[in-house]
């Protein structure tokens, strides 16, 4: 956890005071931007849309509630609903533009931060119940990072974008899975 806030503190404040990593970040994104194929890395950014998002979280909440879990997707939802809380404040005061335009407000990523709040908070709560537990974890990275892809390919967002959005969702993520663990080892054995 103090690495994620380490880097999460890093990039902001590269981007908050014009540092030198900006220069890189802004070449490395108009190397990338256009390349893919247009559908696709459409797509992908499109994961981290709300409505593609938050529907997977709220089957992942019913699915823990049904199979029995109590205070967990309680705790899952509130995770989801503190990302806009966060994200919001920082991106009106770093007011970044984007890559593809004047306008401001693209750092951190909320497409970024939501894609992995809700895909690894649906992994936390469904994982316990699965034969195959390590998948839940897998799939949630690779739809997150497939997310961070598409939204760098398509132009919306720089890098460090995406990197903080999944710095700041990981020290959620990271604290989700301490309550939960703390929920469990609360519960009597059933």
């Amino acid at each position: 956890m103090p690495s994620l806030l380490a880097v999460f503190a890093l990039v902001t404040w590269q981007v908050a005071a014009d540092g030198p990593l900006l220069g890189p970040d802004e070449q490395i994104s108009r190397a990338l931007v256009g390349h893919g194929l247009a559908r696709l890395t459409e797509l992908l950014a499109d994961l981290g849309n709300m409505q593609v998002a938050l529907p997977v979280l709220g089957c992942a909440i019913v699915w823990a509630l049904v199979r029995g879990a109590r205070w967990e997707p309680l705790y899952a939802a509130l995770t989801m609903a503190a990302v806009p809380l966060l994200v919001v404040p920082l991106k009106d005061w770093i007011a970044r533009p984007g890559p593809l335009t004047d306008a401001t407000g693209y750092y951190p990523s909320g497409h970024a931060t939501t894609a992995a709040v809700a895909y690894g908070a649906a992994a936390l709560l469904i994982a316990p119940y699965t034969k195959r537990s390590w998948m839940m974890p897998v799939a949630a990275v690779l739809l997150t990072v497939a997310t961070g892809i598409g939204l760098v390919l398509r132009g919306y967002h720089w890098p460090l974008d995406v990197l903080a959005g999944w710095c700041l969702s990981g020290l959620l993520l990271v604290t989700l899975s301490w309550s939960s663990g703390r929920s469990r080892r609360r519960q009597p054995p059933k």
